[in-house]
């Protein structure tokens, strides 16, 4: 896994081409078994119950889920009530290459884009822990990334993200809006059916001192 950052912003990072084909190849299979035992799900908005254009799921210790009752962090997949899957040895390792040092991230959100979903301006806050870097693996279609500041009206920058590609939000980019505008369809071969996972890699509690 070669380590060629180029800095977006502050604090923001893309690791183009970090995951050659053979180990997103290698990831899709992790993935994909994660999926039989807690599949996609699709979350809805806090207030309005309005759902996500993107499903979800998760593997590691703690999930992130969305629903009437809010956002948070869970054990359980919210469909099933089973334990989230464990986390692969590969995804623990990019974390570790690109945030060394880090307390291991405690979540994997799995978001799968089709090709009309989209991803609007947001923070990641949810965590109790926001010094730790958020780390996020592509797999598949390319997806136009757009980062900003920390201020949801700030001067925004758009990027493509492709299958393999990394990137890390750490430091003063930590809290920076961040979505996706758009899904660019069969830009890829490695999902059969098209499309684009995206696996985020969040520390969610302080560690111990």
């Amino acid at each position: 896994m070669p380590l060629a950052a180029v800095a977006i912003a502050p604090g923001v990072d893309y690791f183009p081409g970090f995951l050659d084909r053979a180990a997103q190849e290698a990831l899709r299979e992790e993935v994909q078994a994660i999926l039989v035992e807690a599949p996609l799900f699709r979350p809805r908005m806090p207030r309005t119950g309005k759902s996500f254009s993107v499903r979800m799921s998760n593997c590691g210790p703690l999930g992130w889920v969305s629903d009437e009752g809010g956002y948070r962090y869970q054990p359980t997949h919210p469909e099933t009530g089973r334990p989230w899957p464990a986390m692969p040895a590969m995804l623990l390792a990019a974390f570790v290459t690109i945030a060394p040092g880090a307390p291991p991230p405690e979540a994997c959100l799995i978001n799968f884009y089709d090709a009309g979903a989209r991803m609007g301006l947001h923070q990641d806050r949810d965590e109790e822990e926001l010094a730790v870097p958020v780390v996020s693996l592509s797999l598949g279609d390319t997806a136009l990334f757009r980062v900003g500041g920390l201020a949801r009206n700030a001067a925004t920058r758009s990027f493509r993200l492709a299958s393999g590609d990394a990137m890390s939000l750490a430091g003063e980019g930590r809290l920076a809006f961040h979505g996706v505008d758009r899904i660019v369809a069969g830009s890829s071969t490695l999902l059969s059916q098209g499309g684009r996972i995206n696996l985020t890699l969040r520390r969610v509690t302080r560690a111990a001192a």
